[in-house]
Parts: structure tokens; sequence; C-alpha cells
């Protein structure tokens, strides 16, 4: 084993939070905040300066054991997978983030340019050093941009079905009868959602009758009016009749126009009609 390297890992780990502050400084000096950004940063700083820490810690753990690279590169992964999920949670930009790698390589660097010069080390071992530490940084920036875009895409995919699921709502006019108001678009994952909650409500609140509106939808093709169907056709099953309300001129044109038929649906023009009717109904 190198002697040298061993020498300069557990000085890296010696010096791991002087390192670590060096890189913070560096790093927080351009950045501007408001009194308030500031004030929340201070409540988390420390921990920020201990994840450098261990981050630097890694590496010199790495050169101290520099024949098992592969626990390393295990230990550096973990560090990325663990650090990008949090400082996503922060809200930090993934590029903002990711200017970070720099500093580290600049003050790593810096601690192991003094330590060459002080023990006269030859240009095999920087040149061997150079071997461990540039791949392990690499994976640090590949398991930490990974992570981080995991979460990004896991938080979009949470945030669209908690738009979807609210967009459901069924309201109750009066006892056995309520209005489904659908806005947007209509694909086959948002069609399977109203569905579901749509059946739930219905038998939740022990509807007769449920008036779909459809005028917050802009655009009806064979494929969205294959799911309407679908939705009046579960409702009929469980003894719910359903009114559709709401067919905007423009979206009328494209149904005639693409030959979609909507024989067998009660249709009225507008909420207003359809509620008047069933209150002589009710009479």
């Amino acid at each position: 084993m190198n002697i040298y390297l061993q020498s300069l890992g557990k000085m890296i780990v010696e010096k791991k939070y002087e390192i670590a502050n060096a890189v913070h400084t560096d790093r927080m000096g351009p950045v501007v905040m408001t009194e308030e950004e500031r004030q929340q940063f201070e409540q988390i700083e420390q921990h920020i300066i201990d994840i450098r820490a261990n981050f630097i810690r890694l590496f010199g753990e790495a050169l101290i054991d520099h024949v098992d690279q592969q626990k390393a590169v295990d230990n550096i992964l973990l560090w990325g997978k663990e650090t990008g999920e949090y400082f996503f949670n922060l809200g930090v930009p993934l590029d903002e983030a990711l200017k970070d790698a720099s500093f580290y390589r600049k003050h790593i660097w810096s601690a192991i340019q003094v330590e060459v010069e002080t023990q006269n080390m030859s240009a095999a071992t920087v040149f061997e050093i150079i071997t461990i530490f540039d791949p392990l940084l690499d994976q640090a920036i590949y398991s930490f941009s990974l992570t981080y875009v995991e979460s990004h895409q896991r938080s979009l995919d949470n945030a669209q079905k908690a738009f979807i699921e609210i967009s459901v709502p069924v309201v109750p006019l009066f006892q056995g009868v309520a209005v489904l108001p659908l806005i947007g678009n209509i694909d086959t994952e948002r069609a399977s959602i109203v569905m579901e909650k749509t059946l739930h409500s219905a038998t939740k609140l022990q509807l007769e009758k449920l008036i779909i509106d459809l005028s917050g939808i802009h655009i009806v093709d064979r494929a969205v009016a294959e799911q309407i169907f679908k939705i009046v056709d579960a409702l009929s099953l469980i003894g719910v009749r359903t009114v559709l309300t709401g067919v905007r001129p423009e979206v009328a044109q494209i149904v005639v126009s693409q030959g979609i038929n909507f024989n067998g649906l009660t249709i009225k023009g507008n909420l207003s009609q359809a509620m008047n009717e069933i209150f002589i109904n009710l009479r």
C-alpha cells in the first residue's frame, strides 16, 4: 500500500472541517440573500457544513483504503443519494447545487498540494491521487444529480395526481342529485381517477342523478368521448342516471365533424336547464 496516500488520506480526514469551512465560505461568498432568507439559512448552515465535512472525509478514507475502491464508490453514491434528496427538499436549483463540485475540487486539492510539497511526494503519487479523486467526484455528481432529478419527477407526479384528484369535485345539490364539473383535458389516466372518485361519491351520497358539466372541456375527440361513455356506463350500473350539460359550440362542431355519436345520452344546453327539469320532475 502507498504510505503517502494513507498519509494524505489521514490529513484530509483530520482537516475535514477546516476544508469544509473553506469550501463553505468560498461558496457562499457571492450569494445574495434577503434578511429573511439569511435567517432561515442560519438554521441549517451547520448541517450543510457537516454534509460538506462528511463528503470530504469520504475522499480521505478513499486514499487511506485505496486498494478497496468499490467501498469508496459505494459510500460516495450513498452520499449523493442522501444529499441530492436533501438539497431538492431545500428548493436549491440543480445547476446551483452542482456548482459546489468546483469548490470541493479547489480546496481539497489545495490541502493536498501543501502536503505533497511538504513531504516532497513524487509525480507518480500525484497521478495516483488523481486516478482516485476525479472518478469519485464524478460518481458523486452523477449520484447527486440522478437522485435530485428522481425527486423532482416524483414531486411532479405527486402534484399531478393531487391536482387530478381535487379536480373531481362531486358537488351535492340536494337529496339524490349532484353535479360534477369537469375542467381541462380527459385522458385515460384522469378518466380512471374520475370514474373511481365519482363512483365512490355517488355511493356515499346515495345519488340517483348526476349532472356532468362539460363547459370546462375545450376539446372532445373520439378518445375523450369514449372515456365519458365509460364513466356514464359505470354510473348506470350502480343506478345513477347521468345528464351531460355545457357542451360548447366549438366542441359540438368537433363532435359532429368526427362522427361521434352521443345518442342515448341525456344532454342539456347548460346546468340551469338540467336543474330546472329536475325540479319539475320532483314536483
